[in-house]
């Protein structure tokens, strides 16, 4: 393929392949991450800004839950 190719683009071709080879055994995974979606997948599309915003939402939600409901 190419050598300057992006992480998530690498990432997201071995899945493909993967799941051409063994679309049967990747079943239950769909099942399971239909409703909610794959961690890799937010992470990967938001990049470390986005996640690092998301991590200190839940701490902040988190700190303001233990403050008003205890």
């Amino acid at each position: 393929m190419n050598e300057k190719e992006a992480p998530e683009q690498k990432r997201e071709r071995l899945r493909q392949e993967e799941l051409k080879k063994n679309p049967i055994g990747n079943a239950g995974d769909a099942f399971n991450s239909a409703d909610s979606g794959n961690l890799a997948d937010l992470v990967g599309g938001l990049g470390w800004k986005g996640t690092g915003l998301i991590i200190a939402a839940i701490i902040v939600g988190l700190l303001l839950y233990s403050l008003f409901f205890r």
